[in-house]
Order: C-alpha cells, then structure tokens, then sequence
C-alpha cells in the first residue's frame, strides 16, 4: 500500500473517526484513504480554525482528533492552533506535510515553502517529529498519540516529505496495534493505601470542599463526583473549564463566578479534595486569600499527571489516578466510615454571601439599553430558550464575562471556553468541533463582535457539513474589553485607542450570503422570536444582536476579573 494509507490505518489502529484540515496535493494518498478506514473528513478554511475545530471535536467525543496542514504556511497556520490545544489540554495530533526531501532536508537556500516546523511546534506540543523514513510511521504515529494521550493531554505535531506519501511500502513486517496496546488506557484508581488515608481525612472532616477541574470531565467522573460531595454534604465547585461537572442548581454548588461565597467556603474547609485541576491563575493558585492555608487545611489531589501534583499548592495525600476509577473507589471508602450527611455546615451564612452577591448583580441585568439590548438580558433569554443540556460556546472579552456569569451549566461535556489562553476566535470553530462530536445535541455560540471577525468563513464550513450550530454574535461595534481597560485605568476617551469597528458590519447578511440563516435584532422583544426562527430554519444560523456599547463596556464581574488577576 501507499505510505498515506498505511498513515490511515495506523489512525484508525488509534481510535481516530475525524479528522480535518486543508487539503494540498501530497495529502491525496492519505485522504483518499479514510473513507475505508472510517474516518470523516471535513475542509475548512483556515488551518488554525481546523485545529479549533479538532480541539472541541476531540474535547465532546472524548478521543485524540487529527488535522492536517499544508507545507511551509499551511503548517504554520495550525501552529496558532497548537498553541490553544497546549494551553487548553486538548489531544489533537497536526499532522503537515513539507516539501520534497531533497530541498529541505536540510534546507537549500531559496526553496519554496520551506521552513522548519518541527522545531517551531516542540514548545507548544508534548511531542513534534518529523517522519523521514516510510518504515517509521506507524512507530512515530503511535509516538504521537501516546504523548496527546498520557498525564495531561496535550497535541502533538508531525511532518512528513509530501513525496513520501505517494511512496508504495510493504507493511508484512510492520507493526500496526490497536491504541490498547499502544499506550496506557486506563491508570486506574491509584494506591490502595492513599485512597484509605484520603477516604479517612473526608469521613472525619466537619467542613469537606471538593473541587473538580477539567480532569474530571476528560474522564467522564461527574456521576462520581457529585455523589461523594452529596454523601458528604460538602460544597463543590468546579474550575472555569468544568463548568457542568456539578449541575449550577445543586444547592451545594458555589459558582466560580461568585468569588466572595467561593472563596469563603473554600477557606473554612479543614478538608479539601482537588480532583483533575491544577489549581492556576483563575483558581486563585490554591492559595489564601482564595483558599484556605494548606499548612491547616488538609488538601487531597487526585490526577493523572503526576507534573500535576502539588503544582501551585502543597498537598497532604497525592494520588495519581485515573479520575473516575478513583472516586469510585474512594467513595465506597468514604461510604464504609460515615453515613450521609444531612446539611452543609453554615450554609445560611454561605447564602447570606451569595444573596449579595445576587443582588450586586441586580443592577447590571435590569438596566434598559438606550441603542441596543443589556447584554446581560440577551445572555439569559438564551440560557432560559436552549435545553438544559445543549452545549455552550462562549467567546470574547466582556461577552465571556457575561456569560460566564448568567448561563449556568447544568451537565458535563455542556461548556466550551479557551480557559487557559483566553484565545479569541475559537468560538465558531469550537461549535463546529461539538456539533460534529455531538450530532443530536443542540449547540449554541455566545461571541462578542470582535472575537466572531477572526472566523467567520468557517460559517459556509458550518453550512457545507450541515452542522445547524446558532451563533448569537453580541455586536458593540468595538473591543468591548479594551474599551473597559481604556477607563479602568482613566484614559480620557479621546485619547481611546484601537478600540472601534465599523458598525456597518452587518454578520446576519454574511451569514446569508454564505447559505447560513441570519437574523438582526435590535431590542428584546425580538431576540426570542429570531431564537426561534434559526431554530426552525434547520441551518447554521447567525443573530446579530445590537447590544448597548455602554452596558456592555460596564459589563457585570469586570472588576472581579481584574482582581484575580492579581492573585
């Protein structure tokens, strides 16, 4: 066979069902391939989009996601891409060409669309290799995905000589395995003896606080870890990138978004259990004032990166596990020591914050726009129209802060967010990833006008697969972020800089344009009847809403964010 079907063999040997990209002519021999070998192909129009796309693809469905990129700039372009799946841990393996060996390798001077991208993805990937040999695919594959798949997920990138896929090889002596016996599958659930210690610490806790991190998520340990915290009357939270690992209804769940009551249930825990989180920036380090002090407050982490481990707060009892296979097996510890438990400690007290904070918030969310709709009103009539368990896009600067504060999560595999790069632009592409990763879900696109601009091609991408993702585009006709930041720190707004984009930009007609349903909405009373309407199409659909510029540059926990900021 052609090396580029053995590279899709050796795919579908590691569990791969999608892949995407563009297409250049090298690629032929490999994407011919894929339909006999169980892999869809989707083109798109952007090879950082792509990488997007395989992240979310790769986050719903749980399971590494490729994507392929062309020599020279086409490579480059996914670089961007890696960048977010290294910050975000998610498993995508990029896989680019590069031009014919014998101009590259090394370089001659002058040869097109050379340059050399495995050295430039090593820092933003777990593993980057080029494939110089045709007998060495399937090694470097299985290489590849076992670096994307242990501890902490994470990319990794590979290239390969556009000549070499076209190349014929026998694979009789070649080994091609199942991803089983490729890489560790499933840690399990960690030291006998230290689940012991930890089931004892919690069952004879006043005050146990469990905190669940994407981890928790990646190995689908929900069910596990609301029932602990339930046997426990513990409060719970979850990391921005969990969000819906605890249902943000549960009487006992303290959102990360209310950073008084969080933080004060946090610090009166003489026990805490850290499962799947590395405790960063947005989590206050695991540190006071944020947390408790961990010379005094006994803290338990569970994880599967032992790189993890105690990474920003010291911990009492480490336990390298698989998550769900760990709270499985400390629950039935914890359920041996003590019965249920009825209440949790000073709940009053911890209602008494939140009904604060709540009514601090009051004021944001009830505000009329004088040219647009409050934002916050528009972020909540499509909480309240969407099922409880569609999916969750969110994109942008203010816009993410309004929807991270009013459209509560209530399932897992429900929220996707760029958490640790912040990176604007991935919102369509996220969606596009989820729908495919999650055909009979709803997903619906919460994004400020300037994040969508970095995209918004990839909506004929949407229209081409069939994919009726809804993107409610939040359209201030400027960085609303950036305009927040200009007087937080009392720049006279003459002296605003960079902050405007025109308002002629209509994102419903170039939804339009490209086969998409759009809608255009100025006030509330039109935002639900567009819902529907984009519902109803069957279609992609863009609404284009005209949020009020000066709401939203006073958008709701701004303050807040820059706060943590500082932590």
């Amino acid at each position: 066979m052609t090396v580029g079907e053995l590279m899709a063999k050796c795919l579908q040997a590691e569990g791969v069902t999608f892949m995407c990209g563009i297409v250049d002519g090298a690629h032929i021999p490999l994407v011919s391939q894929l339909g006999d070998y169980g892999i869809d192909y989707l083109n798109t129009h952007h090879e950082e989009a792509a990488t997007h796309i395989a992240e979310a693809h790769a986050r719903i469905g749980h399971r590494p996601t490729v994507v392929i990129g062309n020599p020279g700039p086409g490579g480059a372009n996914m670089l961007a891409g890696l960048t977010s799946a290294h910050g975000e841990g998610h498993p995508v393996v990029a896989i680019a060409c590069t031009r014919r060996s014998a101009t590259t390798q090394p370089e001659r001077g002058g040869a097109w669309q050379a340059t050399d991208l495995v050295d430039m993805a090593r820092p933003i990937t777990k593993y980057s290799a080029l494939i110089a040999r045709a007998d060495r695919v399937p090694e470097l594959i299985r290489a590849a995905f076992r670096a994307a798949t242990t501890g902490r997920p994470g990319p990794a990138f590979l290239a390969i000589p556009d000549e070499l896929l076209a190349q014929e090889i026998d694979i009789s002596d070649l080994r091609v395995t199942p991803a089983v016996q490729n890489r560790v599958i499933d840690l399990g659930s960690g030291d006998p003896t230290a689940i012991e210690r930890a089931a004892e610490a919690l069952a004879n806790a006043e005050r146990p606080f469990l905190y669940a991190g994407k981890g928790v998520a990646w190995a689908k340990a929900a069910d596990e870890f609301v029932a602990l915290g339930d046997h426990l009357a513990a409060g719970m939270s979850t990391s921005l990138g969990a969000r819906g690992v605890v249902p943000e209804d549960h009487p006992h769940y303290f959102h990360i978004f209310d950073m008084a009551t969080t933080s004060a249930v946090r610090s009166d825990a003489d026990v805490v259990l850290v499962v799947g989180a590395r405790l960063g920036e947005y989590d206050g380090w695991g540190m006071p004032p944020a947390w408790g002090d961990p010379a005094a407050q006994h803290t338990i982490q569970i994880d599967c990166d032992p790189m993890s481990m105690g990474l920003n707060r010291p911990v009492d009892e480490a336990i390298v596990a698989d998550a769900k296979a760990a709270l499985a097996a400390l629950g039935e510890a914890v359920r041996v020591r003590c019965e249920p438990r009825a209440a949790l400690v000073d709940a009053e007290k911890y209602a008494a914050l939140n009904a604060e904070t709540v009514n601090n918030a009051v004021p944001f969310v009830m505000s009329e726009g004088t040219d647009g709709v409050n934002p916050g009103q528009m972020v909540m009539a499509a909480r309240e129209f969407f099922d409880r368990y569609a999916i969750c896009v969110v994109d942008g600067g203010n816009t993410t802060l309004w929807a991270v504060a009013l459209n509560p999560i209530f399932g897992p595999d429900s929220f996707l967010y760029s958490v640790k790069m912040g990176y604007l632009g991935t919102g369509l592409p996220f969606a596009i990833g989820a729908q495919l990763a999650a055909p009979d879900r709803t997903v619906y696109l919460l994004s400020g006008d300037g994040a969508f601009g970095f995209n918004p091609m990839e909506i004929e991408t949407a229209v081409r697969a069939g994919l009726p993702v809804i993107s409610i585009v939040s359209v201030d006709s400027g960085w609303g972020m950036e305009r927040a930041a200009h007087r937080f720190k009392g720049i006279d707004e003459a002296r605003h800089q960079g902050t405007d984009i025109s308002p002629d930009v209509r994102y419903d007609l170039m939804a339009e344009a490209m086969g998409a349903h759009g809608e255009y909405v100025t006030a509330m009373d039109g935002f639900v009847p567009a819902l529907e309407a984009a519902v109803a199409s069957g279609k992609p659909a863009v609404i284009h809403v005209r949020v009020d510029g000066e709401l939203n540059t006073n958008a709701i926990g701004y303050e807040q964010f820059q706060y943590s900021r500082t932590l």
